[in-house]
């Protein structure tokens, strides 16, 4: 039997599986070419051998913990009929910065704040939309207008269909903003996406929503369509359409007619920096590597080359005895996510740039979860940094 060699187990790893699973971080398998063994803290054990495919340097592998312990916010409240888009780009890099600052102090806390709710039996907006005669969730989920009407929606230009005439909506980490249209109107939505900064995609469907917020006085009020136009900071996919309802007191809110569209949509060019270079994968160099961060949400680039300013302001302040310090010269930032769902940004930042033929890191598993690597592109800094005092 073919012997490996040690592998030093992650901070995360936490069983026997986890550690064999981390020796093959640094690699993207495509085929089993026979069996070995690698060592674990409580001994050997048995693990597949994999044709060896670009080798990612260790500390390059992408640090998913960073990903699983941000915040979200995953889509509009099932009340909600408009949350206009406030994403504000300069005030997210420069919160980015703090953040990065923050972090090489101490660590940083964040949290969500509490929505609010309708009153009980007040009469609920909008309900713009056509609706079945008989009021009930199967009437409305078979209801051949609908299904129509999504099948034959135009497509906006400059964008792709992601998927068409599902019974579910998106349910992601780069929501944006929600509005409630009058028509089944995908141009409209398009041209609410264009005009949102970092809109890359948008959702539009039919909701079953209720004419009174319900309450013990109106636990089942009558029905009507809302049709809703939802913005996202990434690409929209069928893995992320998982949102079918839910239950508001006795009424049942379901979804049908949704159809996703995503347009091609590379990052803003960043003051002080050449860019962006479109790349294949992540970047995974040879050297000088200086770290990473992660910003759950929105895919936004900027908040890289914050982070990229933040890191060389605080390596200027702490030199080394000779006077040299770190800068970060270069990053690339990518859309990370789950089992094709985003999740979010990640940042890698080097002292010294480097080209497309190192972008070969497509993703990496953990466990049965893949998490893959998306819009990738590079930002080179421009004048670049002494790097000494």
């Amino acid at each position: 039997m073919a012997c490996v060699g040690l592998i030093r187990t992650p901070n995360y790893a936490k069983s026997a599986p986890n550690a064999a699973n981390a020796l093959f971080t640094a690699y993207r398998p495509r085929e089993i070419i026979g069996a070995g063994k690698a060592w674990w803290s409580k001994g050997w054990v048995n693990v597949p051998l994999y044709k060896k495919m670009d080798t990612l340097t260790p500390s390059q592998a992408i640090k998913l913990s960073l990903s699983e312990d941000a915040p979200i916010v995953t889509g509009p409240s099932v009340e909600a009929v408009s949350q206009p888009v406030s994403y504000n780009e300069p005030a997210a890099k420069a919160a980015a910065a703090a953040e990065v600052l923050d972090d090489l102090s101490s660590p940083s806390k964040r949290g969500l704040a509490k929505r609010g709710v309708n009153d009980p039996c007040s009469p609920q907006p909008d309900g713009y939309g056509p609706k079945p005669a008989d009021d009930t969730v199967d009437a409305f989920l078979g209801f051949k207008t609908f299904h129509d009407t999504a099948n034959n929606a135009a497509t906006p230009q400059g964008y792709q269909r992601s998927f068409v005439d599902l019974s579910a909506s998106v349910h992601a980490n780069s929501y944006m903003g929600l509005y409630t249209l009058r028509t089944y109107d995908t141009i409209k939505c398009q041209q609410l996406c264009d005009a949102a900064n970092l809109c890359t995609a948008f959702n539009i469907y039919f909701e079953r929503d209720p004419t009174l917020a319900p309450a013990e006085a109106c636990p089942n009020p009558s029905s009507f369509t809302n049709i809703k136009c939802t913005l996202w900071g990434s690409g929209v996919t069928t893995e992320a359409a998982v949102n079918k309802g839910q239950y508001r007191r006795d009424f049942q809110v379901v979804i049908t007619g949704s159809n996703g569209y995503t347009k091609d949509n590379p990052p803003s060019a960043q003051a002080g920096f050449d860019g962006p270079t479109q790349f294949g994968g992540a970047i995974n160099a040879p050297g000088n590597y200086i770290g990473q961060k992660y910003f759950a949400g929105v895919y936004d680039a900027g908040k890289c080359a914050g982070a990229c300013q933040a890191t060389t302001a605080y390596e200027r302040r702490h030199p080394r005895s000779d006077g040299t310090y770190k800068a970060c010269q270069f990053f690339n930032a990518y859309l990370l996510s789950k089992n094709n769902i985003p999740v979010g940004t990640y940042c890698s930042m080097y002292t010294k740039s480097w080209g497309k033929q190192y972008s070969t890191n497509y993703g990496q598993y953990r466990g049965s979860d893949y998490y893959s690597v998306s819009s990738s592109y590079g930002f080179t800094l421009n004048p670049q940094d002494p790097m000494h005092i």
